[in-house]
């Protein structure tokens, strides 16, 4: 399993023209194929009037999924270097659609390529990217003596606190790198005296 991976920080649009084209390309982070086609057919309808909905998505922290689509561009010409373009940057549960209206000038096949890889490339770097690590979930009971000061001592050196449940104990839930576990073990038995009960949870990507 990936330690980490990196995708699209937010969706955006991002456009450039080349002898009179223009080319635009939508970026979302997307969870599946069903999310990736949904935002591509999104991005026909609001442009009814574009020749061309190239696009391209890498699904997976591995990168296991990966499609791509010259829709009607000479074949190799679009969809390929847009997926190589996501690739060479190593983002993940990412779809690119790129809308081209065309100027009346032919660039060629060459120019395709570098015109379909090279708005990619500028909307990735105008979007910005984030990291996502795999983290596992961690639940913490703890009395309500307690519980303030340690939320507040989680916080305060950076966990990643997920959420805060009160009943008849604080149950308080973090997302941890599974290499500090051990490490965080001690750290909690020590502040809350041995008091606390830790149980593990599931394994998931996040921000941490």
């Amino acid at each position: 399993m990936q330690e980490q991976y990196r995708t699209l920080a937010h969706e955006g649009v991002h456009e450039i023209e080349i002898n009179k084209s223009r080319f635009l390309c939508a970026l979302a982070p997307v969870a599946s194929e069903t999310e990736a086609q949904d935002f591509i057919a999104r991005i026909r309808k609001e442009h009814p009037g574009a020749r061309h909905h190239c696009f391209a998505y890498v699904l997976g922290a591995d990168g296991g999924v990966q499609k791509a689509s010259d829709d009607g561009e000479p074949g190799g010409t679009a969809g390929v270097p847009m997926l190589q373009m996501l690739v060479r940057r190593e983002v993940r549960y990412v779809v690119a659609v790129v809308t081209r209206y065309f100027g009346g000038v032919k660039l060629g096949a060459g120019g395709l390529i570098r015109a379909y890889g090279g708005v990619v490339g500028e909307a990735l770097d105008t979007l910005g990217t984030v990291v996502r690590r795999r983290y596992r979930l961690v639940s913490i009971s703890v009395d309500h003596q307690r519980a303030g000061r340690v939320e507040n001592d989680l916080r305060t050196t950076g966990r990643a606190v997920r959420e805060v449940t009160y009943g008849a104990e604080v149950t308080i839930q973090v997302g941890l790198p599974e290499a500090e576990l051990d490490a965080f073990r001690a750290w909690l038995a020590d502040a809350t005296a041995g008091t606390a009960v830790l149980e593990l949870g599931s394994e998931a990507y996040g921000e941490l």
